[in-house]
């Protein structure tokens, strides 16, 4: 009874002030009660109070990595500036407009209140918090610098999300060029390649090999179309499935995507960002550097880091420098090893290792933009060779005809 006591809910309110304006917003609060009583103090004179419900689209609402870094990035800065944290939560719920993010929020402050710690609160949400996580927030209520942790967590958790958003980017071109590029091949064979086809057929005439190709290809679309758009998808589901049920499969794709000409070194120097960010994440909140590997083999995001990271941590376990085992694994660069080797040196290894991160996060900013730069003019080039293919295969029979006249 005591935790349902202490649940807030966002109501929307209506009243007039002293001077008998209309005024209207939101107000947190447990009751309808005990919001009007909060509104009379402040000179408000409530005249309606409702609960403020869910929309349609924002029950189904998804909660983002992103809202994640926000909140994260909200509570350090209200723990810097001294804000106790079950009011933290309370300011911080009303700023999202996400319906389950208010809710998340909400619940992790009744665990809270409960009297547990902040890192337990959040080890009972592991789909939005992870174990790196879990552990960073623990190590700072453990050290008392909850605060410094946040903040780092909050960087951290920023800076993993705009680079995995400069991948998306990254990959999205190619996908863009690829479906428009079959959307409008599929347009022309099936609406206007018949259109010609029954012009030619008036000729008496026989037709070019290329003309004749691209009437026997649009005539197999008009036929077939619906299972041939089936089949797609399903290839599509398929494939998904597997590598989603399939350890092999995502092992090979993720070789494979590190070979592919531009994108593959894209995703090379984030794999080594991610190393390096989470790394040095870990090894600055005091975390032993044979811990902090555990966390940093899942954060790469590929399979052949994934590897190496393992054994980086065995050869770290047996008393090997870390710069030594990076070197002996064949996949960093030259650069990440070489300022490793002097953050060792030095015993700054967590702030080499964040120049090392900001270093190729950059490189893979720039490799994005660069690529979306050469992705325009090849857009038009693909469009252009496949739109233009298919008028020449529909004019060729006509100015061999002019010819002849």
């Amino acid at each position: 009874m005591a935790e349902k006591a202490l649940k807030t809910s966002v109501f929307t309110f209506e009243g007039m002030d002293r001077k008998g304006g209309k005024v209207k917003g939101e107000l947190s609060g447990t009751n309808t009660a005990l919001v009007k009583a909060q509104l009379r103090k402040q000179g408000i004179n409530p005249t309606k109070v409702r609960k403020k419900g869910m929309s349609l689209l924002g029950k189904g609402k998804k909660i983002k990595p992103m809202d994640i870094a926000l909140f994260t990035r909200q509570m350090a800065t209200m723990m810097q500036s001294g804000v106790p944290l079950l009011q933290s939560f309370d300011i911080i719920g009303e700023g999202f407009d996400n319906p389950n993010m208010r809710k998340l929020v909400e619940d992790i402050k009744q665990e809270v209140a409960a009297g547990n710690s902040l890192a337990n609160s959040l080890r009972k949400k592991p789909m939005y918090f992870d174990d790196l996580y879990c552990n960073l927030v623990d190590a700072g209520e453990q050290s008392g610098a909850l605060e410094t942790l946040l903040d780092r967590v909050a960087t951290y958790k920023e800076k993993t999300e705009s680079l995995k958003a400069k991948i998306r980017k990254a990959m999205t071109y190619p996908i863009a060029v690829i479906v428009v590029a079959i959307v409008v091949s599929a347009i022309l064979l099936i609406k206007v390649v018949p259109q010609f086809q029954s012009v030619f057929s008036s000729f008496g005439a026989e037709l070019p090999a290329f003309t004749r190709m691209v009437i026997s290809l649009s005539e197999m679309l008009q036929k077939w179309w619906l299972i041939v758009l089936i089949a797609m998808f399903a290839a599509a589901f398929a494939l998904r499935e597997f590598h989603r049920r399939s350890e092999k499969f995502r092992d090979s794709v993720d070789r494979s995507v590190l070979k592919l000409p531009i994108v593959g070194g894209i995703l090379y120097k984030s794999a080594v960002a991610r190393y390096a960010r989470t790394l040095s994440t870990t090894f600055a909140a005091g975390v032993p550097l044979v811990e902090a590997l555990d966390s940093v083999s899942g954060a790469t995001g590929n399979v052949v880091f994934r590897n190496a990271v393992s054994k980086i941590k065995q050869d770290v376990s047996s008393g090997t420098q870390l710069n030594f085992s990076m070197r002996t694994t064949g996949i960093f660069p030259t650069m990440a090893v070489q300022m490793a080797a002097i953050g060792e040196e030095s015993g700054s290894l967590d702030a080499m290792l964040d120049k090392v991160a900001n270093y190729y996060e950059e490189e893979v900013d720039n490799a994005v933009d660069n690529l979306t730069t050469l992705m325009e003019p090849m857009i038009m080039a693909v469009l252009g060779i496949l739109v233009g293919g298919l008028v020449i295969a529909m004019y060729l029979p006509i100015f061999q005809l002019g010819q002849v006249v």
